[in-house]
């Protein structure tokens, strides 16, 4: 599935059913902020999408000899964005029986281990890659392990594809297995470098990876944010609050902060660029001060369920008096599925749990407009608007006999939609597009 095709055409474009945002259906109704073309057509120009309008108007506009390909019964939108993923991890999904933290003892922290293989990383990262597009992924935020070649695989990989990615080396310097422990200065160095090597390099962006805060020791998480500051348009990534458990651990080690989300922030760690896995356990203040720095939040919905870490709640996170920015996110291997279509009815069904609603229009913004702009990405990827990067999925709506026969009885958009992420998967995945080049076709 690499994006090798250096001699396609610099202007093309695409024709069908297609939908984007153009504002936050979380503080606006879902109706004013949604562009949809029944029939629209879709310039792709260099990379970029140039134009996008419905195909009565655009059409006798452009040239004669455009290469115009159609997808009948289907949903032009734009790629899919996962907030939080592990890429090391993809070998133990559906790994199951243990709560968070001998989850990591018994199957992550081993199967890292092997990651010291520089060709075992490699072969990892291309499947990931390759299993990212299948399922209509454009771009990622990417846990590699505490070795500095996995950081390498995952750039190499995705570089190769032309792929905006977001990953970093994982920081962890306490708490681990000795094969998978840096030092607050090795993991400053290793990390420099992949930044040196990495970060803007075409599609690449660099996050600062400590693990979780039990992981890292005080220096090292001092370094982490001395290295942020250092080097500007690069991200934090980490996580917060998944159990309880974890909660108190933390709080055993750092006596001195007032909370989970006040070691991060303490330490520099917090702010626009940075997002934290999971806050399902926050607490008022720290809701507030997720608000108040600009931090984001990934929602791991299928993930949470697997080892049953709790409810997330999205009512809370959206609060109209301080939301915060939230993103969707697999989160394997914990996560069960690389589909953000399941990923979103997984959303829908915690939402309900928890005592709040998450229509699906709302579900896809999440997944879309809404995770670029928790990624303080929204200027490049996420919507259909003309400037934006030309990364799409092309999701069929037909791709299995229930779901052609089920949306016969569709009668809008929000059903439509909701059908899609309650009853669709990979099948549902009929192309994929990267800066405009088609990377991935299902037969």
């Amino acid at each position: 599935m690499k994006n090798n095709n250096m001699n396609s055409p610099t202007r093309s474009a695409i024709r069908g059913a297609a939908l984007t945002f153009t504002g936050d259906p979380f503080s606006e109704s879902a109706d004013s902020v949604m562009h949809y073309e029944r029939d629209g057509i879709l310039v792709m120009e260099d990379g970029l999408i140039s134009e996008f309008g419905d195909t009565e108007t655009l059409l006798p506009t452009l040239p004669d000899d455009i290469e115009i390909t159609t997808y009948p019964d289907s949903l032009i939108l734009p790629g899919f964005i996962d907030c939080h993923v592990h890429y090391p991890q993809t070998q133990i999904i559906g790994a199951g029986g243990e709560a968070l933290i001998d989850w990591l003892d018994k199957y992550t922290f081993v199967a890292e281990q092997a990651f010291a293989d520089r060709a075992h990383a490699s072969k990892s990262a291309e499947i990931f890659c390759d299993e990212l597009l299948r399922n209509g992924t454009t771009t990622a935020s990417v846990f590699c392990t505490v070795h500095e070649h996995s950081a390498d695989a995952l750039f190499e990989s995705a570089h190769s594809r032309s792929m905006r990615m977001i990953g970093g080396k994982v920081l962890m310097d306490r708490n681990a297995p000795d094969a998978l422990r840096d030092t607050a200065h090795t993991g400053y160095d290793e990390s420099k470098r992949l930044i040196d090597r990495w970060h803007g390099k075409g599609r690449l962006l660099y996050a600062i990876t400590p693990r979780f805060a039990a992981s890292s020791t005080p220096k090292q998480l001092e370094l982490a944010g001395s290295l942020w500051r250092e080097n500007s348009g690069t991200y934090v990534q980490s996580h917060i609050s998944e159990t309880q458990q974890e909660i108190d651990w933390v709080q055993t080690l750092y006596t001195d902060r007032n909370g989970y989300f006040d070691v991060y922030d303490h330490f520099g760690l917090t702010g626009p660029r940075s997002i934290y896995g999971h806050g399902i356990h926050l607490t008022n203040d720290e809701w507030l001060r997720f608000h108040d720095t600009g931090t984001a939040l990934a929602h791991c919905p299928t993930s949470n369920q697997f080892l049953g870490s709790g409810l997330f709640n999205i009512g809370k996170a959206k609060e109209a008096s301080r939301p915060v920015a939230v993103g969707l996110a697999t989160d394997l291997g914990a996560g069960t599925s690389f589909s953000m279509l399941q990923t979103m009815g997984a959303a829908y069904q915690i939402a309900r749990l928890a005592g709040a609603d998450l229509s699906a229009s709302q579900a896809l913004y999440l997944a879309t407009a809404g995770a670029a702009r928790a990624l303080c990405l929204d200027d490049k990827i996420g919507t259909l608007e003309s400037g934006s990067e030309a990364d799409l999925t092309i999701i069929d709506l037909k791709s299995t006999p229930i779901i052609d026969y089920r949306m016969q009885f569709a009668d809008s958009l929000e059903e439509t939609l909701f059908v899609l992420m309650t009853m669709g998967d990979d099948r549902a995945i009929r192309a994929t597009y990267i800066a405009g080049d088609l990377a991935y076709q299902r037969d």
